[in-house]
């Protein structure tokens, strides 16, 4: 009597998820999942759509497809926010903070932050996924309700709210790395955050301390937290008794 998928099945999902380099997305990784909302997710990123429905396709074609129901996905794309200050705005962020606009100290943090400015944006637009255990992917809306409708507030007032935002993610470097994709168009909710963790313990923590932030606090929406633990196809299979 057959225990677990059959090796036609088994290889089908092996190959969907380590596709050959006409097939492969330019960023793919999987991970089994916690909980019982679902068993395993992938996540893809490409510049080509049809490369990232694809891997969709071969999961649920004949043979495996039958013994796969889909519970969630979300298409987003990577987007540098225009909340990313400009050389000129992180200039004047340090003045308005109290420094001296002619000091030393200005001239070495803009130029510093001006070498890094680059790096940082193409690590917003083609991240590298960090070969971390845990990941956290949940989407959310900024809220529109009357006496906290986010599209309301002057560009100014979000500006400085991300700031503070942004500060808050600053204290989990070298523990957590994260991606906002933007949603708006595209799927039903306007933004989608992945949180990647050395420990799936920095990802409770990096979530409950930015929840006091303003512009999480009082205008973020939050859906569906999905956290999982990365993983390839023959470990997907074997943690879900498929083997």
């Amino acid at each position: 009597m057959q225990s677990g998928l059959s090796a036609d099945c088994q290889k089908q999902l092996q190959d969907a998820l380590g596709a050959d380099a006409e097939l492969k997305n330019e960023r793919q990784v999987s991970y089994w999942m916690s909980g019982h909302r679902a068993d395993f997710c992938v996540m893809l990123m490409d510049p080509d759509p049809a490369k990232v429905d694809g891997v969709h396709q071969r999961i649920m074609a004949p043979g495996l497809g039958q013994f796969i129901e889909p519970v969630w996905s979300f298409v987003s794309m990577s987007e540098i926010s225009e909340y990313v200050p400009t050389i000129d705005r992180f200039r004047d962020r340090l003045i308005a903070g109290g420094a001296d606009p002619e000091s030393p100290e200005v001239a070495a943090k803009v130029a510093a932050y001006e070498r890094r400015l680059p790096m940082m944006n193409e690590q917003r637009l083609r991240p590298e996924i960090p070969d971390w255990p845990a990941a956290c992917f949940y989407p959310m809306n900024k809220s529109r309700v009357v006496g906290a409708n986010w599209f309301s507030e002057p560009f100014s007032a979000r500006n400085a709210m991300m700031a503070e935002h942004a500060q808050s993610g600053i204290a989990f470097a070298g523990k957590v790395s994260q991606l906002i994709s933007v949603g708006v168009g595209l799927d039903d909710w306007e933004w989608m955050v992945t949180l990647w963790g050395r420990n799936p313990e920095y990802l409770r923590e990096i979530v409950y301390k930015m929840r006091f932030d303003k512009a999480s606090a009082k205008y973020a929406e939050f859906g569906p937290f999905y956290v999982g633990y990365r993983a390839g196809a023959e470990e997907i299979l074997d943690h879900c008794q498929l083997l």
